[in-house]
């Protein structure tokens, strides 16, 4: 018994310490390609901070550990995981070069657009991946493509990449998260939560996919680990990716960044947003009393 405790404890460390070390190599490796001019100019202090947050997280996972807070170990181990997905995918983008061609609109235009009839399909896996892994923000897809197929073409793409990542990200997170987060937090927690949450998880989650100032893609891994059903959410995701994309899609020509009426008007968009889903979330219980009411009433 102490034999396998003895070595459930070495493999943990070394996994820790291997986590960490995987992490820091990625990254280093990435940026030692100095494909952006803000990584060639800051190469050290970038190194340093790669260098400092592996080696803390690594540190912190072991130190959890041997103190056996189970909960914290798992979340920093956890996030060692994550970490390591995303400096694997940041090393793919620098060394392919596929780093420089996403960092403006112009330039994934261009990147797109060399693939001649295959630019379609690219575009369309561009728009599934950015759900998925890609770091990008979505409004910056849809204007790419804009400026590529027009904003219908564009809408009808988009939403084509952008439905199919979001079903998969909820997939990912009812099939993967959940069991992820339930073994860090422990079942009975996270039972707690999410019956806290339930009953407004439905409306709340269903107003963050339509107003746009909220991280969407976190978002669908969220809605897998909530009490949302998966016809609820094809059906949401449907109607909410929809608007979303045909807004941006044709707001973008209609309300310029570079004029300051265009900046002034965007900004308002945003504090309407941020005040309606602050009502939203204040009022959320009468709101769904008051929908449920006039629901029973018609029937």
């Amino acid at each position: 018994m102490k034999v396998n405790t003895g070595l459930k404890n070495t493999f943990n460390i070394l996994a820790a310490v291997l986590f960490s070390t995987v992490a820091f190599v990625f990254t280093a490796y990435g940026l030692s390609y100095k494909s952006l001019p803000f990584i060639s100019e800051h190469f050290m202090l970038l190194l340093s901070i790669a260098a400092a947050v592996t080696f803390l997280l690594g540190l912190l996972c072991i130190i959890f550990y041997v103190f056996n807070l189970q909960a914290l170990f798992r979340l920093v181990f956890c996030t060692l995981i994550f970490l390591d997905i995303g400096a694997a995918v940041f090393f793919a983008i620098c060394a392919t070069g596929l780093i420089t061609k996403i960092n403006s609109i112009q330039a994934l235009r261009d990147y797109i657009a060399d693939f001649g009839s295959w630019a379609v399909v690219l575009y369309i896996l561009f728009c599934f991946l950015q759900v998925i892994i890609l770091p990008v923000p979505g409004s910056i897809a849809v204007a790419a493509g804009v400026a590529l197929f027009g904003p219908l073409k564009c809408t009808l793409y988009s939403f084509i990449g952008i439905v199919l990542g979001s079903v998969v990200a909820f997939a990912i997170g009812r099939w993967v998260g959940y069991k992820a987060v339930k073994w860090i937090v422990g079942e009975d927690t996270l039972e707690k939560w999410l019956k806290k949450l339930k009953g407004k998880d439905y409306l709340i989650l269903s107003i963050m996919f339509l107003l746009p100032m909220f991280p969407d893609d976190v978002l669908c891994f969220i809605a897998g680990l909530s009490s949302m059903s998966w016809p609820f959410f094809l059906v949401m995701i449907v109607i909410t990716r929809a608007i979303s994309v045909v807004t941006t899609a044709y707001s973008i020509g209609l309300i310029p960044f570079n004029t300051w009426w265009g900046i002034l008007i965007w900004v308002l968009i945003a504090v309407i947003i941020l005040v309606a889903f602050w009502l939203v979330w204040k009022y959320s219980d009468k709101i769904d009393k008051f929908i449920k009411t006039k629901l029973k009433l018609k029937r």
